[in-house]
């Protein structure tokens, strides 16, 4: 049955080509909202909400069951709406809804724009565009919740169609364009970017007077609607126009393959070189992607299943890096940890993971689940590719991963047979048991000296049988044999075959057993250092850590940690960098639960607590000196802590430590450390703010926000605050944005904290220029510099004067510009606040190239770019290296320019973030212009 949700439009669904009937206006509502949400589950309250908004009928619950009861009779013949703990959920299969459809198409298109195929980009968006019947759910009446996200759909629209004209302008059919760009803009007046397209479409159909027109009409609305001047692009291009420097668009390239942007993903781990046996499994493997060229081009799952270390991960990686150069696009892999309590990897951050790997920058990866499965296909359709996926728990954690289309191959490793997946996908499934006695007894010879085990035959095969043939049973005994070089083969039997030694199967039986027979080897230390690592919350730690965790000197700690890793529980896969398997750390943590008084656990995750947040609040404070601190928490006295010698030594352990410290914050908040966990939010996004990690940065201060209410700290609360809505504003999440920040100087209000409230006065002030409400902001930026100056903050001084002058210069005012820089660089350097006098100088570039003053420019923004260097603050740094790129064209140093742009894209480019584009756009401007 194919059935079909159509949103762009009126609301609509079909099966098998025959329309459905939705019933009433409240059932196609709710039919709507699980579209908008699909795979996911929609509470109940939510769903009487977006129906009845804050006065539903006594009767909403019973209403809503009929509803959905309706909907199933209509639609919901497999099991579509499933019903939830307090909610449903809509399942939809992909390229169902015509939303992910057009996103998908949208996304081929710009691929092949950014690759140099204007003809398959035009004929993609085009296709995409095509999908749209009218406004996304029309007919419907939209609730609030519905209306913002209808909105940013039609967001995406309005961005296909400018894209669209531009592959119609790149191929030369400037009068197929112009009718379009003037009745998008008829609905759409403000968006200056189809201005623009207006422009280059009327100036090269010949009409130069239209083409200007069209700019003096755009400069009005601008002036009309928002009190701005149209930005520097429209004007450059106006000014372009005016002097006949609008170069003809060039003929399509030539009809052969554009090369593919970007690396070639190999995303393999390391494998054990010393690999045995399964020499049947590798033989059906081999088959089921041994297509010749031009063979079939549907994409072939393999399902390699089996218990608990039976060897499904190593098998699977010593196969895919035995066939990796017959994928010559490349190789992603991800641990889903399907069987790691409470650390599973969801589809959403796997799609995460993969996009990044495929250079898709962070800013242009969709949020919801569905549309990164969308742009994940359409990027892998055309693709020959190998994919892993291990350790997942089930089968709805593997479709989303899954390719639609493409000559590539995917492996996917689990304990489930996956028999959905085989049954619906048609997954072939490779069902691994344990080792026979001969490969046993070779994987033995791998890592024992083989006279040892040639001298005792019997107890070899002994020690096989108790290890049950598995193979991470057999490599922890054969650790024990090894290490024990005088110990004869007949002892270890012993020691295994004791009942004393076998500890109750867990759910995976001779694994549990096996891990027992090494936990029970260890020295009592080691045992104990063993469970307390259960403790922590990954994906590794470093020395240091294990030694809060025991409350141990740093030193003490090696040996114990040497001996794990010698007896395979414990790896140090990069030097003072340990992991542990997912199954052992669900063992190590179970052991702690049972062997370790609660008293003590909380100690140990004191310990912990403090030893990051002792190390990482002076990191923070090395990386941003000129953040005003929080109110400290007293450290443990003695307790381990990393000792930060530079911004250097900081930076690099930020670097280490920062997937670990998002871990331990949401640890923290969940297990009621709740001191330690908005403190550590704050100390880790000194790190993250300049780098631009701002999906990071709201992650950790969410989990912030919620320990500082739960403590009832208003300074926490003030502070989560205030940098959760500096995350969302630089995420584009403004009505979030907004909140968050309003409700922090309220908060501040409250405290009576005058630097506080300036400061997010100042975070206000970029949030509203964002927004394009430059009066408004300017105001908040006053209002921030009278309080800066009431509490004697001199870097707050200087960098509000600062935020002062460019909103001047922004509006033209470029004089009075660079007496406020000027003021705020004088301050700045009394107190030696690099990074404010990076962006100070940065400023004072902007105004005097607004002035024409290009030489002073060029010096202005080549310091800052030396101090934004100096401070690791990348993001502006590339931001500054653009401006400095239009400078030095502006004098005609297309040479210098092109070195600044260049370096720009790749610093963008390696943050992840859009603004490469803008880069990339001035590089091509220059080729074209010869």
């Amino acid at each position: 049955m194919l059935l079909r949700f159509d949103l762009l439009g009126p609301l609509s669904v079909s099966r098998d080509g025959h329309p459905v009937d939705l019933g009433s206006v409240k059932q196609r509502l709710l039919l709507a909202l699980l579209l908008t949400r699909p795979g996911e589950a929609v509470p109940a309250d939510e769903l009487v909400n977006v129906l009845w908004g804050d006065q539903p009928p006594a009767s909403a619950g019973a209403n809503i069951r009929t509803y959905v009861r309706g909907l199933r009779q209509a639609i919901d013949y497999d099991g579509r709406i499933v019903t939830t703990a307090g909610g449903y959920l809509l399942r939809v299969e992909p390229d169902e809804r015509d939303l992910d459809r057009f996103d998908a198409a949208a996304a081929r298109g710009r691929t092949a724009a950014a690759c140099g195929d204007p003809v398959r980009a035009e004929a993609e968006l085009a296709q995409a565009l095509a999908l749209w019947r009218g406004p996304v759910l029309a007919g419907l009446p939209l609730p609030r919740a519905l209306s913002r996200w209808v909105g940013q759909v039609a967001e995406r629209r309005l961005l296909a169609e400018e894209d669209h004209a531009g592959t119609q302008l790149a191929l030369g059919a400037a009068a197929q364009v112009i009718p379009r760009l003037r009745a998008l803009l008829e609905r759409h007046p403000l968006r200056q970017r189809a201005w623009a397209h207006l422009m280059t479409g009327l100036y090269h159909s010949g009409d130069a007077a239209g083409a200007t027109a069209a700019f003096r009409q755009a400069r009005q609305v601008l002036a009309e609607e928002t009190g701005m001047d149209p930005g520097p692009e429209l004007t450059r291009l106006y000014d372009d126009i005016l002097h006949h420097r609008c170069p003809p668009p060039g003929p399509p390239p030539p009809a052969e393959p554009a090369p593919v942007a970007g690396t070639r993903p190999a995303q393999l781990p390391l494998t054990t070189p010393d690999f045995v046996g399964r020499r049947e499994q590798l033989a059906r493997l081999d088959a089921v992607v041994g297509h010749p060229a031009g063979g079939p081009t549907s994409v072939v799952v393999t399902v390699v299943c089996g218990m608990a270390g039976v060897g499904k991960t190593t098998l699977a990686l010593h196969w895919a890096h035995r066939v990796a150069d017959r994928f010559p696009d490349g190789q992603l892999y991800v641990n889903l940890r399907g069987y790691d309590e409470g650390e599973a990897v969801s589809p959403a951050d796997a799609l995460l993971g993969f996009l990044e790997a495929l250079d898709v920058p962070l800013a242009r990866i969709p949020s919801s689940q569905h549309a990164r499965t969308g742009l994940y296909r359409s990027l892998l359709a055309d693709r020959e590719m190998l994919i892993v996926l291990d350790n997942a728990r089930d089968a709805d954690q593997v479709r989303p991963l899954l390719p639609g289309a493409g000559r590539c191959a995917v492996v996917v490793t689990s304990r489930d047979q996956l028999s959905t997946l085989v049954a619906a996908e048609g997954a072939r499934l490779l069902t691994l048991d344990v080792l026979t006695d001969t490969e046993s007894t070779h994987l033995l010879r791998s890592r024992v000296d083989g006279s040892r085990l040639d001298a005792e035959p019997a107890a070899v095969a002994e020690m096989i049988e108790a290890a049950g043939r598995l193979p991470l049973a057999l490599s922890i005994v054969a650790a024990r044999v090894a290490t024990r070089p005088t110990f004869p083969l007949e002892a270890v039997v012993a020691e295994l075959r004791a009942p004393e030694t076998r500890l109750a199967m867990l759910a995976d039986g001779d694994v549990r057993r096996v891990f027992s027979w090494s936990y029970e080897a260890l020295s009592p230390d080691a045992a104990r250092l063993f469970r307390l690592l259960g403790l922590h919350p990954g994906p590794e730690l470093s020395g240091s850590a294990a030694a809060a965790l025991l409350g141990w000197p740093r030193v003490a700690v090696a040996p114990v940690l040497t001996e794990l890793t010698r007896l395979h529980l414990l790896t140090e896969h990069r030097p003072d960098r340990y992991a542990f398997h997912d199954l052992l750390r669900s063992y190590a943590a179970e052991l702690a639960q049972a062997d370790e008084p609660v008293d003590q656990r909380w100690a140990a995750h004191r310990r912990l607590y403090d030893h990051y947040l002792h190390s990482a609040e002076p990191a923070g404070r090395l990386v941003q000196p000129q953040w005003p601190p929080v109110t400290a928490l007293p450290a443990l006295p003695g307790n381990v802590r990393v000792p930060m010698v530079d911004q250097d030594a900081a930076l690099a352990w930020f670097t280490a430590e920062r997937h670990v410290l998002l871990r331990v914050i949401r640890q923290a908040t969940a297990t009621g450390f709740d001191a330690y966990a908005w403190r550590l939010a704050w100390a880790l996004t000194t790190f993250l703010a300049p780098g631009g990690l701002w999906q990071d940065q709201s992650t950790a201060q969410q989990a912030a926000l919620e320990s500082a209410e739960r403590l009832g700290d208003l300074e926490a609360q003030a502070t989560a605050n205030r940098l959760l809505g500096r995350a969302a504003y630089r995420l584009g999440e403004y009505d979030t944005a907004g909140e968050r920040l309003q409700r922090a100087i309220t908060l501040y209000e409250k405290l009576g904290d005058q630097d506080g409230l300036a400061q997010t006065l100042h975070n206000y002030t970029e949030h509203c220029f964002v927004l394009g409400r430059r009066d408004e902001a300017l105001a908040h930026a006053h209002e921030a510099l009278r309080l800066y100056r009431l509490v004697g903050n001199r870097a707050g001084e200087g960098r509000a004067l600062n935020a002062i002058g460019y909103l001047h210069a922004v509006l033209g005012n470029h004089r009075q510009a660079i007496a406020d820089c000027t003021e705020a660089l004088a301050q700045q350097r009394l107190i030696d606040d690099r990074n404010g006098q990076a962006a100070t100088l940065d400023s004072l570039g902007f105004a005097y190239h607004g002035l024409g003053e290009y030489e002073s420019a060029v010096s202005c923004y080549e310091q800052s770019i030396e101090l934004f260097r100096d401070s690791a603050d990348r993001y502006h740094q590339a931001e500054t290296l653009t401006r400095l790129g239009d400078t030095r064209a502006a004098m005609d140093d297309l040479d210098g320019a092109v070195a600044a742009w260049r370096l720009a894209a790749a610093i963008f480019d390696d943050l992840g973030d859009p603004a490469a584009e803008g880069a990339r756009r001035r590089l091509a401007e220059v080729r074209r212009s010869g």
